[in-house]
């Protein structure tokens, strides 16, 4: 395995401070999970338009949801340094909420094999989310996408891990 550059914890760093892909060749291959979460919040009218079906472009929450699963897909072409993953499952749930006038984007990505998929689902959260944006910017081009993060990860030598509000 690469070294570390010392003191820094950092893995995507060797011994002399440059950047590489890190070695998961000695590792194990377990069964991984991540789960990760985001929301666009918009105006009133916005989100009835998409509650409703009728955006301009068509199904948003369908389109969405089908972007986020491409997102996963492809994380290892668009994070320089990330592993291409043989990903086993995608889910991806979007939901409105009324309250705070948003969609919130959930992502579980599943894998078995030598590195995790937090990048999978930070990726497939944001790409679900900028396809809201880019299929209702015509009617709201002040729609904010925020509160991304990892909520869970299972697996590997570090095992589970869960965001604590």
């Amino acid at each position: 395995m690469a070294e570390t550059a010392p003191g820094s914890g950092l893995t995507h760093f060797d011994a002399a401070g440059q950047a590489h892909m890190v070695d998961v060749g000695d590792k194990a291959a377990t069964q991984r999970v991540a789960v990760a979460t985001g929301r666009i919040a918009m105006q009133p009218a916005t989100l009835a338009l998409i509650a409703s079906g009728t955006a301009k472009k068509g199904d948003v929450l369908g389109v969405a949801r089908i972007a986020a699963i491409q997102g996963a897909k492809r994380t290892s072409e668009l994070i320089p340094l990330c592993h291409p993953v043989a990903i086993t499952k995608v889910v991806v749930d979007l939901s409105i909420d009324e309250s705070t006038s948003s969609v919130r984007c959930t992502v579980t990505v599943a894998c078995s094999g030598q590195t995790g998929v937090e990048m999978e689902a930070l990726t497939a959260v944001q790409v679900g989310l900028l396809t809201v944006y880019d299929m209702c910017k015509a009617v709201d081009r002040g729609m904010v996408i925020g509160d991304v993060r990892v909520l869970e990860k299972t697996g590997g030598k570090s095992g589970t891990w869960r965001h604590i509000s």
